[in-house]
């Protein structure tokens, strides 16, 4: 049974909530005596006229089953993407209602595409809520990964189950709400603490919370035309790497760490071979470029920084990785797949599933060579049930198939392979720049209007890990 009352009730209360954030762009506003601030006016109004009455209507106790879960995951990120639209469309700075939709969907997906041909043509306040965007999906994304889809079974995130701080009741209201208690504080400890340390690196305030809000929630939203490369600045660039790597890493492991279970990192297998992989990605890109362009196109700073960026999904630049040899791209691609890890603001498949496949596949060869043995798929010393082995090559292959149905639609829009692969590699993957004409020095804006609604389905589509998001276009889902 589906509990409409609760649900309008959830969704009325986020955009109560989303008021109380766009009071800060506004502000910035005010203080810059810019353009835009009546077009935040005008959206805390809608905001407003909306949320309240419907929240007022809706009050009593609130009961929530795993089918609310779905619909408020899926309509809260909706929704949001819609309201928060307004400021960049009312404003006029972005006229299309689509692009400026597009550009938000990217935003709270903290995928990082872009329609916009010149950020730095933006008013301050706008450019803030621009970023803000990417930090708030980041704690709708930590909340989600770790505390709703272990309990919705999702993707076989159900072997996050018992990793979750917090209690464990069977209903879903409580353990949401201190799980979000818990992980949200590690989320703004450790926000505070990059965007010291890009200010003391030379940024100033504005571009270093900006850009924290960019790699905490591995988005990619910058304030700059030319990205973090627009600094030109290597403590910038290893300070961001650093804090990629740490949004790109299970943050039940952080909460861990800060009750000073430091050993956790280094006990999980997870961690250890996404650490692994960008080690070995960025060795093999290095040497690439060394053979087929020379010492003098050779940086291993940038090679690093685009590594990095692209497994945890973030999409921040310094170099522009369409001039690498294809090799090393096609490396790229494969890392966008990958993703972060579980329980991360990174996009992607994500390294624990790529584990648990690449074990069963070993496993497989293994009973051909011993048909009467019985093979379990172990991630440490932990076995893996079946049934999620089962579930997370169900996910994959769902995941596989939504990727050739997208690059199919987007080529019948007369773009050329490159880009068609690349843009929905980098949206279902929560990227944002790709390859060929949505490359890391370009935008999304020349795609036509239905490529940019199709794309932003399948950012919303990635983010909610695919079966959140499908599960609604079930009928047998609306049934009682």
């Amino acid at each position: 049974m589906i509990h409409y009352r609760s649900i309008f009730h959830v969704l009325s209360a986020l955009l109560l909530f989303m008021i109380a954030v766009l009071v800060v762009p506004l502000l910035i506003s005010l203080n810059f005596a810019e353009p835009d601030e009546i077009a935040f006016l005008e959206t805390i109004g809608i905001l407003l006229l909306v949320g309240l009455p419907l929240f007022l209507l809706t009050r009593g106790e609130v009961t929530l089953d795993i089918k609310d879960g779905f619909l408020i995951v899926t309509l809260g990120w909706t929704l949001y993407a819609l309201f928060g639209a307004l400021p960049f469309y009312l404003s006029s700075f972005i006229p299309s209602f689509s692009d400026a939709f597009f550009e938000t969907m990217s935003g709270f997906t903290t995928t990082g595409a872009s329609i916009l041909t010149d950020i730095e043509a933006l008013p301050e306040g706008l450019l803030f809520w621009r970023s803000l965007t990417h930090w708030l999906g980041g704690m709708g994304i930590i909340l989600l990964s770790l505390a709703i889809l272990p309990l919705l079974g999702i993707g076989g995130m159900q072997l996050f189950k018992a990793e979750v701080p917090g209690p464990t009741p069977d209903r879903l209201t409580p353990r949401i709400k201190h799980t979000a208690e818990l992980l949200w504080i590690v989320y703004l400890v450790i926000s505070v603490a990059e965007a010291i340390a890009l200010k003391l690196a030379g940024m100033n305030w504005f571009d270093a919370w900006c850009h924290t809000f960019g790699t905490m929630a591995t988005g990619g939203f910058s304030t700059k035309n030319a990205s973090v490369g627009a600094f030109n600045n290597a403590w910038i660039d290893y300070i961001i790497i650093f804090f990629m790597i740490v949004a790109g890493t299970n943050f039940s492991l952080h909460y861990r760490a800060f009750r000073g279970k430091f050993l956790g990192y280094i006990k999980d297998p997870e961690t250890l071979t996404f650490l692994a992989i960008i080690l070995a990605a960025t060795i093999f890109i290095s040497l690439d470029i060394l053979a087929m362009l020379g010492y003098e196109k050779f940086s291993i700073r940038h090679i690093l920084f685009q590594v990095v960026s692209i497994i945890t999904t973030t999409g921040y630049g310094t170099a522009d990785y369409e001039q690498w040899p294809i090799l090393s791209k096609v490396v790229l691609l494969i890392l966008m797949y990958f993703g972060g890890c579980a329980g991360s603001t990174g996009g992607g498949i994500k390294i624990i599933r790529s584990i648990v496949l690449f074990k069963f596949a070993i496993n497989q060869v293994k009973q051909l060579l011993h048909p009467n043995a019985v093979f379990v798929v172990r991630v440490g010393k932990r076995g893996v049930p079946q049934e999620i082995v089962t579930n997370i090559a169900g996910f994959t292959l769902l995941y596989i198939l939504l990727s050739i149905v997208g690059v199919l639609f987007i080529s019948s829009l007369g773009l050329n392979w490159e880009t068609c692969i690349g843009s929905v590699a980098a949206t279902i993957n929560n990227i944002g720049p790709g390859f060929g004409t949505v490359g890391p020095t370009e935008n999304y804006a020349h795609l036509p209007e239905i490529g940019k609604w199709f794309l932003s389905f399948l950012m919303l589509a990635g983010r909610l890990e695919i079966y959140t998001v499908l599960v609604l276009f079930v009928p047998i889902f609306w049934k009682k």
